[in-house]
């Protein structure tokens, strides 16, 4: 399937079949994450798969009811990092240096770069940053699931704090951004058929 056409097929899901996902469909969709584009490369959040049925019950209420939670094939949340600072590029750095096989030397420059730019955020501004890092996974995420025709469903209508709290975040200095459920579409979805409503492409395209 071509993009536009991948586009044009994908919607948010709004019930799931109870087919689950192959393994190696998921795991190409969280490497796809992965490789996703990142300010700087720090990629300032985690993907958690949330395997545990368990779990996904006591997470629905926190979702409103939104039984998707629980029917979907795999669900995902993305969750940010709530310490952005030195330790953010020191990380990155270390990964560098492994990947390239390089000195420390080559990418201090970089680094002190980069350090300062984190510096000169204040704590609301580093947190908006990582979470827009996690949209571009995110995007990321919905594309190449359209592409290998698998449906999803992005949802910020929950309420984070209670997520974070089900699990555990605050141990790991995370903070929930959003989540995606993963699937098929159950036959039953009326949304399924329906037209996809964008604005058209000149009203939506400015030209300057």
């Amino acid at each position: 399937m071509d993009i536009h056409a991948a586009l044009d097929w994908r919607y948010a899901v709004r019930e799931f079949s109870p087919e689950q996902l192959n393994t190696q469909a998921v795991e190409t969709l969280l490497d796809a994450v992965r490789k996703s584009a990142s300010s700087y490369g720090l990629q300032p959040y985690k993907v958690i798969m949330i395997e545990s049925a368990a779990v996904r019950r006591d997470l629905l209420p926190h979702a409103f009811g939104q039984q998707k939670v629980v029917d979907c094939s795999h669900l995902i949340v993305f969750a940010t990092d709530t310490r952005i600072g030195d330790q953010t590029v020191d990380r990155y750095v270390n990964q560098c240096m492994k990947v390239r096989e390089i000195p420390y030397q080559d990418i201090a420059g970089y680094a002190g770069h980069m350090k300062q730019a984190l510096a000169s955020k204040s704590r609301t501004e580093k947190r908006e940053w990582a979470h827009q890092q996690a949209y571009i996974g995110l995007g990321t995420l919905l594309t190449t699931a359209a592409v290998l025709e698998i449906d999803s469903c992005p949802m910020t209508g929950i309420d984070s704090r209670a997520f974070d709290q089900v699990l555990g975040l605050a141990h790991h200095e995370l903070e929930t951004s959003a989540i995606v459920a993963l699937g098929r579409r159950s036959a039953g979805d009326r949304s399924a058929g329906l037209p996809k409503v964008r604005f058209d492409y000149d009203d939506f395209v400015i030209r300057i």
